[in-house]
């Protein structure tokens, strides 16, 4: 190996491998930036000489001397942030930080305003901070805030324009209308209809028909229901179903319903809506839950069923006494026309923990229910919409 190759080597492998790879080939000699670095990283994977214990970390002090007096290290962990932010790129950063969290008990110090003002913003910190709202000290709720918020704009930024394209293409691309317009000009069916007409002279179609799209928009086409499993492992799932549920709610051809359901009670957060920050801190995550409340709730909104959705957002571990009597329910609720899904995650990372004995019991009823991947959201509700095989849909929900 040469001489760059040993350096990457010694930085994977910490201090402990300084020795071993000193003696091949061109040895192995860090510069200062890499020795920075090497410090960098050995806070979190070990290694440093200046490590600090979980608990010193995790309580944002370091112990002095041998007395009850103790030194802030907060500012010790926001020069480290900088560190990282300058070592790496934004991706390899956002992992650092969730083994942070993980490894060293960084939790509590998202609670310093300093510290999350330096934190790179990704989905797992902001999962984090809302898993851990209600202890978050009024000095650092802005900031908390201000960071889920950044994360919620950014995936809104990236969906919402695919959710408008989805329902206008599913609701309005299928109605055609007297006024004429350019803009309205349905151009496949106009060509499909005259197609016979091309003149082989000209070398093109002669228009005896032209079709035009629909300028109308017609109020609550569909009405789209998405209930919300509060328990601790849905966290990540809950920002995007939430942040589904704001960006249909501001469409006018869709009523739209949020609520979020533990084994106690069910919370109605449609009035909030219009922020999806205001609307993702108002889910109290709990570790239980009521699939058959939750739906006896929904059911007050199922006005027309067959122009109704259903998605139930959540793992299926059903905590109520009897599970049984959701199935029944859901069963009932298909039969009279309604649509409805479980979407068991809303997540990139590959296959969810779930209750696989009641998601196969849903699935025959007509329920589909699996895992979708948050880019694939905007095709399965245009999948819905447009009356197509959702099972079929199911089985590549992951793939893409």
């Amino acid at each position: 190996m040469d001489a760059e190759q040993l350096a990457r080597w010694r930085l994977i492998l910490g201090a402990a491998s300084q020795e071993s790879l000193g003696g091949m080939g061109p040895g192995c000699s860090l510069t200062s930036e890499q020795l920075e670095m090497d410090a960098a990283l050995a806070e979190i994977y070990g290694g440093g000489d200046e490590e600090l214990s979980q608990e010193e970390w995790a309580s944002g002090e370091k112990k002095v001397g041998h007395g009850p007096s103790k030194g802030r290290v907060t500012p010790k962990v926001a020069r480290w942030l900088d560190q990282i932010r300058n070592f790496f790129p934004t991706d390899v950063v956002t992992l650092i930080q969730h083994d942070a969290i993980e490894r060293r008990g960084m939790k509590e110090l998202l609670f310093e305003p300093e510290i999350l003002s330096k934190v790179e913003p990704s989905l797992d910190l902001a999962s984090t901070v809302l898993e851990l709202k209600n202890l978050v000290p009024e000095k650092a709720k802005d900031a908390a805030r201000d960071l889920v918020r950044t994360v919620v704009e950014d995936i809104r930024r990236r969906l919402e324009q695919r959710f408008v394209q989805a329902v206008r293409g599913a609701l309005n691309r299928n109605r055609h209308s007297p006024f004429r317009s350019l803009p309205n000009l349905d151009w496949t069916r106009t060509i499909r209809q005259n197609i016979k007409n091309y003149n082989p002279t000209l070398k093109t179609i002669i228009p005896e028909q032209i079709s035009f799209f629909s300028r109308q928009q017609r109020q609550n086409d569909w009405n789209i229901i998405i209930a919300m499993d509060q328990s601790g492992s849905m966290h990540s799932s809950l920002i995007f179903g939430g942040i589904m549920g704001a960006i249909l709610a501001s469409m006018p051809a869709v009523e739209t319903h949020v609520v979020a359901f533990n084994h106690e009670e069910v919370v109605d957060l449609t009035e909030h809506c219009h922020d999806p920050v205001d609307l993702l801190f108002g889910v109290q995550l709990s570790g239980a839950e009521d699939y058959w409340m939750a739906t006896s709730y929904c059911e007050r909104f199922m006005h027309t069923p067959d122009k109704t959705l259903y998605i139930v957002l959540g793992d299926l571990y059903d905590t109520s006494p009897n599970e049984n009597r959701f199935v029944r329910k859901m069963e009932g609720l298909l039969e009279g026309g309604l649509k409805a899904i479980g979407l068991l995650a809303i997540s990139d990372q590959g296959k969810p923990s779930y209750n696989e004995n009641l998601a196969n019991k849903l699935a025959k009823l007509g329920m589909p229910c699996f895992a979708c991947t948050p880019n694939r959201l905007p095709d399965m509700l245009e999948a819905v919409l447009r009356g197509n095989d959702l099972k079929k849909f199911a089985e590549t929900a992951t793939d893409k």
